[in-house]
């Protein structure tokens, strides 16, 4: 096994250690290592991060700067290791990334898309139920969409009104409480799923018709289609608002709400930070600016604190 193949043993477990799951990079990274061996190289050099990052040569320039990404990260830790290993400039393919400001819905829209969910044909009279709630349990929590079908029976304690979210996206799990109104619609929809499926075959909180977990592609071809329905879509759109945009609401509602209340934001912000499941606060950070309104609010609070430090 060459040094490389063992440093990349090494990097992977470290930063899933850190909660990165990593299966794309991964397997990039070890493809790279290969590649490296046919090169004969031993340590990473600029020339040959370069070479294997451009190798694809019907690839965007995009993808070309997230696999020297890849290997930049890589070639840090090989480096510290063994000076040895260059780390490639930052700028050899530059391609500056632009996160698209999320669609922010409307109260009408909200209720439209739930609205809609309830006159989804169903066998048994469940599946109208299962996705309102569901739509409506994004908005009110901000639960990533893997996050609430993956949610079991015993992850959900009505009478407390927590959400036990277990092994989310960074390998991380933690507790969600939840507004009463929303344990109230919680506790009728598993009354309500008890009576129509006395014996289901998934464990699971929110069931199917057929008593199994309701899948992610299910989950968002019903939410396209309802999309097309309400007019959140044009006709034949494939584009158009996400229903990860329903968790960014929660985010960018909180965020509005204590700017206009007089909340020290920052101060608050870790809270938020973990309530959402970020790994990092930086990404809690984004959504500061996420929004015209936000942003004139952020804007606001710099200028507060200039004229604070002058005086």
């Amino acid at each position: 096994m060459s040094s490389l193949h063992t440093a990349l043993e090494e990097y992977l477990a470290v930063r899933r250690a850190l909660g990165y799951k990593l299966r794309l990079p991964g397997r990039l990274l070890q493809r790279f290592v290969e590649f490296a061996n046919r090169e004969r190289a031993d340590y990473i050099t600029t020339e040959l991060a370069l070479k294997w990052a451009t190798q694809p040569a019907h690839a965007t320039p995009v993808q070309w700067a997230n696999r020297l990404g890849m290997v930049r990260r890589f070639a840090r830790y090989c480096h510290g290791n063994d000076p040895r290993n260059v780390v490639p400039p930052p700028d050899l393919l530059p391609y500056q990334y632009r996160r698209v400001s999320p669609h922010l819905y409307g109260d009408e829209q909200i209720l439209d898309l739930i609205r809609a969910a309830r006159q989804l044909p169903s066998t048994i009279g469940l599946r109208p139920h299962t996705f309102a709630t569901l739509f409506g349990l994004y908005v009110a929590t901000g639960l990533r969409a893997n996050e609430a079908l993956h949610l079991l029976r015993d992850d959900v304690d009505l009478e407390s009104g927590v959400l036990t979210v277990r092994q989310s996206k960074f390998g991380k799990s933690r507790y969600v409480p939840v507004h009463a109104s929303t344990q109230r619609v919680l506790k009728r929809y598993a009354r309500r799923r008890d009576r129509l499926v006395p014996s289901p075959s998934s464990p699971c909180f929110f069931l199917s018709d057929r008593g199994t977990r309701v899948t992610y592609d299910v989950l968002r071809w019903t939410f396209v289609k309802l999309s097309h329905q309400i007019g959140l879509r044009a006709p034949g759109d494939s584009h158009g608002p996400r229903l990860h945009g329903l968790r960014h609401r929660l985010a960018i509602q909180t965020l509005l709400k204590w700017y206009r209340r007089g909340v020290d934001v920052e101060r608050h912000l870790p809270q938020l930070s973990t309530y959402l499941g970020h790994a990092h606060i930086t990404d809690t950070q984004w959504y500061l600016t996420a929004t015209p309104q936000l942003l004139r609010y952020a804007l606001k609070r710099v200028e507060r604190s200039e004229r604070r430090a002058r005086s």
